[in-house]
């Protein structure tokens, strides 16, 4: 390779190659640049006839066209070219099809009419047949519907017709004769301002003749079905009864099931309370027999070997727990659901009350009912007085705000308590029977002596919710009140102050009067809640200990057995009862 004057030459390829471009990028092609031409000047052409095809692929031979069409693809003939606009014509132009027509929808007239002259020609035409006609156009008719109608009426409206005083007195109703004051007995007896009316239909039986047996005996056959179709609902007062669903009534020793099962459950003779208790844990038996929600439970008191569920579907069950835990019998009292009931001291009798308003008293062994109740109102509460002395009395709380105490022996009101001011929900007995408290859909705690009609303690707080349900603590020292605001308050029955340090919450039971529950000994307290769930806590410290998934609506009633350790009853909406271990 040899420099000559500032080029390099390349003896193998034959190229020579400037000095500066030691990379050979002279030799790179070149990129073409685009041919830009300068922009000829348009000339605007004139279109003398339509864009067509060079061909008609179709062999259309004509072809119709709007008029606003500019463009064809098809190759036709001038004739056809030339032809007229042909085809319907235009309903929405300028000219209507119709001469009488004035809009699209046909002939419109403005007019102007008071509801009175409308309502007037609207009845002459429903009741007459005919109504003058509104129209403007002097060659429409004067009269709509029938001429020969408004002819006999004198066109006239029926506001303005008036029956003559002939036609009244014919449509008069006529009273018959008074008759003579002298005649008691006959055709022309007198009867006085007694007397019946021309047309009255009294007509007399006639005597039976000969013959007409046969018919006698049909229509009284009739008679029959037809007050059969009258007889009053199963459960109305004075058809109360009870069925027995076991196979005897008493055992070998002639004992009825009042008589506590001691041979399968020793327990029931402990005192109650004196075991430690636990929280269940397991469901080890479901009665089943209720078809819509149960609404209370309530167990045998002392022994607590039964218990009874009343029902929205207004049967009251009577149910064994130790032997076979089936029905033993079914109360038809109510002819609507069943909303309390409550046992006497001894088990021997209890009472009920349901939205029928009324309120009855049943025989527990044999299924009688001993007596029934009614003020006219709903009772949402019925509850004995707990004195061995005062069984024949008990309290009820009315849908009219009033608790009415009741003697169970004359059936008659021997005081009412007047003082809440929406209807009264809970009674529950405090200070050795002495004094009883109540609670109320106005969202106040009362308190009241027993037999006086005044409170002597009133708690109302702006914060307070309605409490629907309260119970007693097995130590007679608190009360808990089950508040709508998903939590559980606790008052002293002494002084009837809540006790703050004492508060349960987290179960949801908004809108539900949900029972609360005590175990025997006290240790526990429970609630069911409206998603079907069983809480508890511990009542000294108040933490949730545990919750079951007990019923798949809400839990409204549940009872602790008070001869068990850990046996709990729960009862729901969902038409079930559960026994829990």
């Amino acid at each position: 390779m040899s420099l000559i004057q500032g080029y390099s030459s390349d003896e193998d390829e034959g190229q020579v190659l400037p000095t500066n471009d030691a990379f050979g990028l002279v030799l790179l092609p070149a990129a073409k640049k685009p041919r830009v031409e300068p922009p000829k000047p348009m000339s605007v052409v004139p279109h003398s006839a339509p864009d067509v095809l060079s061909e008609d692929p179709l062999k259309q031979t004509s072809l119709i066209t709007r008029p606003t069409d500019t463009q064809m693809n098809v190759n036709i003939t001038y004739d056809d070219m030339m032809l007229p606009i042909q085809g319907p014509e235009n309903p929405y132009g300028d000219r209507n099809r119709f001469d009488n027509q004035n809009a699209l929808a046909g002939h419109v007239e403005e007019q102007s009419m008071s509801d009175y002259a409308f309502r007037q020609q609207h009845l002459t035409h429903s009741i007459l047949g005919y109504s003058a006609n509104p129209s403007v156009d002097p060659n429409a008719p004067a009269i709509i519907g029938s001429i020969e109608a408004a002819q006999a009426n004198g066109f006239a409206t029926l506001g303005s017709t008036k029956a003559s005083r002939s036609q009244k007195k014919a449509l008069k109703r006529k009273r018959k004769a008074a008759g003579n004051l002298e005649v008691v007995d006959g055709d022309d007896a007198y009867v006085g301002p007694w007397g019946s009316w021309e047309g009255d239909d009294n007509k007399e039986t006639p005597v039976e003749a000969e013959g007409e047996g046969e018919e006698s005996e049909e229509e009284s056959e009739e008679e029959q079905v037809v007050r059969r179709k009258g007889k009053p609902k199963r459960g109305a007062p004075g058809q109360e009864h009870s069925v027995f669903h076991g196979k005897s009534m008493t055992d070998y020793q002639g004992r009825t099931y009042m008589h506590p099962p001691i041979v399968e459950a020793p327990q029931l003779q402990s005192e109650v309370g004196s075991q430690e208790t636990f929280i269940p844990k397991v469901c080890v038996h479901t009665w089943t027999g209720h078809t819509q929600g149960v609404s209370v439970i309530r167990v045998l008191p002392n022994t607590g070997h039964l218990f009874l569920s009343g029902s929205m579907d207004t049967k009251i069950k009577l149910w064994d727990i130790y032997t076979h835990g089936n029905c033993l019998r079914t109360f038809h009292g109510h002819v609507k659901a069943v909303k309390d009931l409550t046992f006497s001291n001894d088990g021997r009798k209890f009472l009920s009350c349901g939205y029928d308003r009324q309120m009855k008293l049943w025989d527990t062994e044999t299924g009688q009912c001993l007596n029934r109740f009614s003020n006219g109102k709903i009772p949402y509460v019925v509850r004995f007085h707990p004195d061995e002395d005062k069984q024949n009395i008990f309290l009820a709380g009315m849908s009219d705000k009033k608790i009415v105490q009741y003697d169970i022996r004359t059936g008659e009101i021997t005081q009412e308590y007047d003082q809440h001011l929406g209807p009264v929900n809970t009674i529950i007995f405090v200070d050795e029977n002495r004094r009883f408290v109540t609670t109320s859909d106005d969202k106040t705690i009362r308190a009241w002596d027993f037999d006086i009609p005044v409170t002597i303690k009133y708690i109302a707080e702006p914060y307070m919710h309605s409490m629907p349900a309260v119970t007693v603590h097995p130590s007679k020292k608190y009360f808990a009140a089950q508040s709508l605001d998903n939590q559980i308050l606790v008052y002293s029955t002494d002084n009837f102050r809540q006790a703050r340090n004492k508060r349960f919450a987290g179960h949801s039971i908004a809108g539900y009067a949900c029972q609360v529950g005590f175990s025997p000994d006290g240790k526990w307290i429970s609630s069911g809640d409206g998603e079907g769930n069983m809480v508890f806590w511990e009542w000294k410290t108040g933490r949730i200990k545990s919750r079951l998934k007990a019923h798949s609506k809400v839990v409204i009633a549940h009872e602790w057995l008070p001869h068990e350790t850990s046996k709990v009853i729960t009862a729901s909406w969902d038409g079930l009862i559960k026994l829990w271990d």
